[in-house]
């Protein structure tokens, strides 16, 4: 799939295809991706690839679409997979799929914008200069277009980069997240006064109850070892095999993860007399802390609640970020303080019947999605008035 594709007649712009993230410096990609949101960086994208995880085999071929500027270096980069199906993506197509190859159509392979196996939103069109985030889109239709494919999708966009999908002619669609906020709190318990009295107490019997008997450790940097993550492995399966029969990532990929992002990754433990029994994963960016993956091998109450949620609010707190972001679904997260936030998503479909239907679906889902919302931040536990 990899090969030189005309960006668009009008742009004068000519994109390629990659081969995967080996095919780029980490300084060239970083400098495209920038370093705020660690997703879209060199060092998480590789060591999917790297580790096995996100390669042709399992059904994500690395295809960036790249556009190189006049020095010769990448100037503009969609992370693009193909995809021959669509697990791993938590925005899901699978009606669409059904629908389109009920109809005679052939829907995969399909072209996806994205970080594999990660709800996280942040930039999907990755460019030195944001002028050429409109030939990069034209550039992505373009590779659509040329090879036949039924669709692109990119999914959970930075929210500034809808409008420059929605101008090229991208169907938009909606979903929602839980998001914690920090109002300028110095502490939890500042987190705390902000909370109807009764949310309040709750939480605190909440988190008494979760860690009696149990120490609770942050660990980053050189601080994780190999011990550790045998640990977590053990977690992350745990989970995994419960909520989608097959875990996405391998062991090898935390190894990397840790050695590749370093202080980024903070890894939080609750011990049982020295004894790991239950972890979360955590990324740092620049101004959010993103909730990744979880796991235990006992049954606590309320655990759960403590190391995603509240020790995460903790660790924003300490270290002044803007926003923690706990991963997809959830509904039980408002309760503990994290409200409803959209999120986005935009869909290329060059056929003409198969775009009509799809526009006509994520109309009414987005009105329900606001809908939603509205009634979710009437439910929020903080004080009202």
């Amino acid at each position: 799939m990899t090969g030189t594709q005309q960006a668009g007649p009008e742009t004068g712009f000519v994109a390629r295809m990659a081969g995967g993230l080996a095919d780029f410096s980490a300084a060239d990609w970083d400098a495209c991706a920038g370093t705020d949101n660690p997703f879209v960086g060199h060092a998480f994208l590789s060591a999917l690839e790297d580790a096995g995880c996100a390669q042709p085999r399992t059904g994500w071929q690395p295809v960036p679409v790249v556009i190189d500027g006049p020095d010769g270096r990448p100037a503009a980069i969609a992370p693009a997979y193909a995809k021959s199906h669509s697990q791993g993506e938590y925005v899901f197509d699978h009606g669409w799929a059904d629908a389109f190859e009920r109809a005679g159509g052939q829907y995969y392979p399909k072209l996806q914008i994205a970080v594999p196996f990660s709800p996280v939103p942040g930039p999907r069109l990755l460019t030195r200069d944001p002028a050429l985030r409109v030939p990069l889109v034209n550039a992505i239709a373009a590779v659509v277009d040329r090879l036949g494919l039924s669709s692109a999708h990119a999914t959970f966009v930075a929210e500034d980069e809808v409008a420059v999908f929605e101008a090229a002619g991208w169907l938009i669609r909606a979903d929602r997240q839980f998001h914690w906020t920090n109002d300028g709190y110095a502490s939890f318990d500042d987190f705390l006064a902000a909370l109807a009295s009764r949310k309040r107490k709750a939480i605190r019997k909440e988190r008494a109850a979760a860690v009696q008997g149990l120490d609770i450790v942050h660990l980053t940097g050189a601080a994780i070892t190999e011990a550790h993550w045998d640990a977590f492995w053990l977690f992350y399966q745990d989970t995994g095999a419960r909520k989608w029969g097959r875990p996405y990532l391998n062991r090898r990929f935390f190894s990397l993860l840790s050695e590749r992002l370093g202080d980024r990754v903070l890894l939080m433990l609750a011990l049982r007399d020295g004894v790991p029994i239950a972890g979360a994963l955590n990324l740092v960016g620049a101004d959010t802390l993103y909730g990744r993956y979880w796991g235990s091998t006992e049954d606590v109450p309320f655990l759960h609640f403590e190391l995603c949620y509240y020790q995460a609010i903790d660790a924003a707190i300490a270290r002044g970020l803007a926003r923690v972001e706990a991963g997809a679904q959830g509904s039980h997260k408002l309760a503990r303080g994290y409200a409803p936030a959209v999120t986005w998503s935009a869909h290329y479909i060059p056929d003409p019947g198969f775009r009509r239907a799809v526009a006509a679906y994520l109309d009414a889902e987005r009105a329900a999605v606001a809908e939603d919302i509205e009634e979710l931040d009437e439910m929020t536990p903080f004080k009202k008035g």
